[in-house]
This record gives C-alpha cells, structure tokens and sequence, in this order.
C-alpha cells in the first residue's frame, strides 16, 4: 500500500478530454471512455474528473456522461464541475461516483459544503482551491476555471472549507498547470500544515519523482495530468500510469 495516492486528473470538456497549460489552450486528448479502460487496466487507485466547462457555460454537471463513465470506472471516481447544489450532488453520487469536488459555487456560498458534508458525509466532499502567483510571491485564488479572482488567498480559504467541512483539499497551481515543471512545493508547504485534512497536490508534475517532493512537501495525495496522457518533446498523446515499482520508488 502506498503512502501517497496517485491520482491521474482528466478534465472533460463536451464530450471529450483535454489537457490544459496554465488552465488555457486545451488540447484534445481523446475520449473518456478509452482513457478510463486504460486506467482500469493500470489499476490506478483512483480517478479525478473534472468538468471545465459547465461552470463558465452556465451548465449543470452532464450527467448522462458522468453515469457512463461511473459504469466503465473500476476505481473511485471524484468529479467535479457545473455543480450549484446538494440535489446535484445526491445525483451524481447515486450514480456510483465517489466524491464530489466543490469550486465555484464555494464562493458564493460556503455553506454549500457544509450541506453536502452533513448529508453526505465529508469523506464524498471536496474543496478544490485553485492558487495563482501574485506580485511579492503571494498566492491568490481563482474560480471558474482560474478567469475569476475571488480575493481571497489559498491558506485561510483551505482552512475555511476544512471548518465547512470538506474532508480534502484539491490544491492546485495554476501557474504550473500543463508546465510539467514541478509541483509548486511552497504552496504545498503552506497550506498543508494549515490544515489537518489531506491535501491532493496538483499542478506541474512532470516526471514521477516529483510525487515524492510534493508528499515530501506535506501532500496527502498527488493528481496529475500532462504527465499521464502526453509523451516525448513534442507531447504526443499517449495515456500511461507508473507501474507499482516505480511509484514505491519514489513514496
């Protein structure tokens, strides 16, 4: 058993995924159903999906899709995107997703993930805060999809949505999105030790040593992108996952 969750990301935009660079220019990398017979067949441990575009299009979460994609998916599955209250949410775990993960609608109303967590548990809730550089190396937090910023910085948001009661805390730098560059271990740092829940690092992982620097860091899991569906200098796509060895290695 690793100490460290491994988390592939995939983001959803229509029917299809894409892959992000500093949460713009999403290139297609195939469809959902394909990558997600890969994973089963890697036996990753767990699944992130993440709608980028139901919010800024003023959607709902598409949920034909996301009952699909529960029906093919051998491991647990936390989605998020489009989602504005717990009806939604009781939908979409009923239809054998995990976890939902919260962004947007936090903001204008944190009291949603309180909802969720005494419905469903804090376990199936999670607050994703997505942390961009500013002037003086201080963090701030953007929603809908990084366009918007909130005001806030991501310490004391994590901490809220801990007290609101999320059980995890989906960190992501946007600066290192698609960069395969590193995670941002600063930010890691900082909003770890903040709070006692775990924190899934995202944003930058470009080889799989740098799982170990972000659990070094105080993450509690790791998600990535890039780096499970492109290949090479020129980013071919091609959907892959560490074997055991080489994660044991590095956790």
């Amino acid at each position: 058993m690793l100490r460290t969750r491994v988390i592939p990301s995939l983001l959803l935009k229509g029917e299809g995924l894409v892959k992000t660079t500093r949460f713009t220019n999403p290139k297609y990398v195939g469809d959902p159903i394909n990558a997600i017979k890969i994973f089963n067949d890697k036996e990753v441990d767990e699944l992130v999906l993440l709608d980028i575009s139901a919010t800024n299009q003023s959607k709902g979460p598409a949920f034909d899709t996301i009952t699909q994609i529960a029906s093919e998916c051998f491991m647990p599955v936390a989605y998020g995107g489009g989602i504005s209250d717990v009806e939604q949410m009781r939908r979409i775990l009923n239809s054998g997703i995990e976890k939902v993960i919260l962004n947007s609608v936090t903001f204008s109303d944190p009291d949603i993930v309180t909802r969720a967590a005494r419905e469903f548990g804090s376990q199936a809730v999670i607050a994703s805060v997505d942390a961009k550089r500013k002037l003086f190396g201080r963090y701030g937090v953007f929603s809908h999809s990084g366009t918007r910023s909130t005001r806030q910085e991501p310490v004391s948001w994590a901490k809220r949505m801990e007290d609101c009661g999320a059980g995890e805390i989906l960190l992501t730098a946007i600066d290192r999105d698609g960069t395969m560059s590193g995670y941002d271990l600063d930010l890691i740092a900082q909003v770890s030790a903040a709070v006692s829940v775990p924190v899934i690092a995202s944003g930058g992982a470009g080889r799989v040593d740098d799982f170990g620097k972000a659990a070094n860091a105080g993450a509690g899991a790791v998600a990535a992108g890039a780096l499970f569906v492109f290949h090479g200098p020129h980013r071919a796509v091609l959907i892959t996952y560490p074997t055991r060895e080489q994660l044991i290695s590095v956790l």
